[in-house]
């Protein structure tokens, strides 16, 4: 882990200068890091041929899931009793269970935000490459799933009202969007930072496909660590504070709704994490490979 000092709060107070600065050396990270936007496919050319390399070199559980069916009878819906489900079922479906919502929220956000051609400022080219990066998340997260052997999963809709909020979520304008778009992007790092150290404990007899979902989940990690970044730049001081304010009660209402995280993980200690998050707990191969605001490096 870092030094606790390399790094600001990510609630740390930025000016309106600072702030734009910091799009223009986004966007010059983020041409770099993702490659050719592959716009028709909703794809990232370097993203492409990693998520080829883990397909073209597959690992596979040495032990297959002693029960696969429970997994696809809880996946969409939790059927059984979540706490008659081992941790590894529970972990996975938790995994589906989460991205399920990326998946529908960039599904909506795809046809509300401009396309390359139509975005005529840098933000509106960042938030293009940024959802197709969420594309290829989606399709990492798929691969997670076929590790542990599960190649029967399909991505469903949510219910009809939540189908209808992804919808008119990006529509909103961005005094609205912005501070509960950061504070998405801030639980879905603290997510995944919690669910990597999860895999030491759940797969301890399963070295290499514990390390491999190691591998698929940091491209993921990587990329939200610098979308947390990149969503904080959007936001005001008077925003940032509210941002704060609605990290408990986001992460509470978002969870509730997967009810695996409460046996998998301690959300209190999640909302901790995510009120207290200042990038120094990261790695520093994850830190080295993504992009962090100036303001928020002390």
């Amino acid at each position: 882990m870092g030094s606790s000092s390399q790094y600001r709060s990510v609630f740390s107070a930025a000016t309106r200068q600072e702030r734009q600065d910091n799009f223009d050396n986004y966007w010059t990270f983020t041409q770099q890091h993702g490659g050719e936007l592959l716009e028709a496919e909703r794809d990232l050319a370097k993203k492409r041929a990693r998520l080829q390399y883990f397909q073209e070199h597959p690992v596979r559980l040495r032990k297959p899931l002693a029960n696969p069916d429970a997994f696809y009878r809880n996946y969409v819906t939790m059927q059984d009793d979540p706490h008659a489900l081992d941790r590894l079922t529970l972990m996975l479906t938790s995994i589906y269970k989460f991205a399920r919502h990326e998946w529908v929220g960039i599904k909506a956000a795809w046809e509300v935000v401009p396309t390359m051609a139509d975005s005529h400022s840098v933000e509106d080219k960042i938030s293009r490459v940024h959802l197709a990066e969420e594309f290829c998340h989606w399709r990492l997260f798929d691969e997670m799933l076929k590790t542990c052997g599960l190649d029967r999963v399909e991505w469903a809709p949510l219910s009809p009202g939540k189908e209808w909020f992804y919808r008119q979520f990006p529509k909103l304008p961005g005094y609205l969007m912005d501070t509960p778009a950061f504070v998405t992007e801030l639980m879905g790092v603290t997510y995944y930072c919690h669910l990597h150290r999860l895999f030491d404990d759940v797969l301890a007899e399963e070295p290499e496909v514990r390390d491999r979902l190691k591998a698929l989940l940091d491209e993921i990690t990587i990329d939200e660590i610098a979308h947390v970044g990149q969503r904080r730049n959007f936001i005001g001081p008077i925003g940032i504070r509210i941002s704060r304010i609605l990290v408990k009660p986001f992460y509470k209402l978002f969870f509730n709704d997967i009810p695996e995280v409460a046996l998998l993980f301690d959300v209190e200690q999640m909302i901790k994490h995510g009120e207290s998050f200042d990038y120094n707990d990261l790695p520093e191969y994850m830190r080295a490979r993504s992009w962090i605001p100036s303001y928020c490096k002390a």
